[in-house]
């Protein structure tokens, strides 16, 4: 595996090795855990050549959310890259990617003004610039996220339909640990109480999965007895519990049949995101 850390060194390098084979790209703030070497993996499986990075994008982290908390450990996560079989580990730096004040602004005009993009003014903004910039810097055939993420996943998939990038969006499902917590980066910043009470997000939303399965696709009820349980099993701050059409995240109407129950929650030192989406009998799609 190489490890490169120059935005125009892996542009060059990826310009030469894409005429002749299939590039698969998996994008991630690095602290790898089970759901990113899922990527990794299912990347390796279909293409010739893997290309992952580690960016913690400034661009997407509000004035008082967690930057300089969000955790690191590049040579653990070189080991796993590594391991799974990644060909390219591309590491650049801030002022490499950033060098100048940007003269364009990316305004993300649908898919973002609900869930986490209603509480974090400007982070879909932020994860769309970084995401045009690798795309153009690794040229990939195929990208890889993880549908934890729901809400980025959609507008990663309206970017490459709007601006025409021929590029190959494949999603796969949710890694959990063994009592159903969601894997997540972040989840190492709860303290013993935060981690015992974070299985409740998970329970909460498949309550109101149940509430389909039983037969009432009532998204008021959902939300509200599903916010209930976060509120009543955990000390977390519930910032939303929603529940939309997938992946335009719009209010359910008839016509849908892909449907996405999500919710967010502040705990003290970290802030947890879940979701299940279904069909319209509650049969789980993800």
């Amino acid at each position: 595996m190489q490890i490169i850390h120059s935005v125009n060194e892996m542009q060059k390098k990826m310009l030469t090795l894409g005429k002749e084979n299939m590039i698969g790209f998996v994008a991630t703030m690095g602290y790898f855990h089970e759901g990113h070497i899922s990527l990794m993996k299912e990347s390796v499986k279909d293409n010739d050549i893997t290309v992952t990075s580690i960016f913690v994008n400034p661009l997407q982290f509000g004035e008082n959310e967690d930057l300089d908390r969000y955790p690191r450990d590049l040579e653990n996560d070189r080991k796993k890259a590594e391991a799974a079989g990644v060909d390219f580990l591309f590491i650049p730096q801030a002022d490499d990617m950033y060098p100048s004040k940007m003269t364009l602004e990316i305004i993300a005009k649908e898919r973002t003004n609900v869930m986490c993009g209603k509480s974090r003014p400007g982070h879909f903004e932020g994860v769309a610039t970084v995401l045009i910039k690798l795309f153009h810097i690794v040229r990939p055939d195929k990208t890889y996220f993880g549908i934890k993420d729901a809400q980025q996943a959609a507008v990663v998939e309206a970017l490459i339909k709007d601006l025409n990038f021929p590029i190959e969006l494949i999603t796969l499902p949710i890694v959990r640990e063994a009592d159903g917590l969601a894997k997540s980066s972040r989840n190492v910043n709860l303290n013993e109480q935060e981690r015992a009470e974070a299985i409740w997000l998970k329970k909460a939303l498949e309550h109101g999965r149940k509430i389909v399965v039983d037969g009432e696709l009532n998204p008021a009820k959902m939300v509200k007895e599903a916010t209930k349980i976060i509120h009543d099993k955990t000390s977390g701050s519930v910032d939303y519990v929603e529940v939309l059409s997938y992946p335009e995240l719009k209010p359910v109407t008839e016509n849908d049949n892909s449907i996405i129950i999500a919710a967010a929650v502040n705990f003290n030192q970290a802030r947890l995101i879940d979701n299940l989406i279904f069909d319209r009998e509650g049969k789980l799609l993800r």
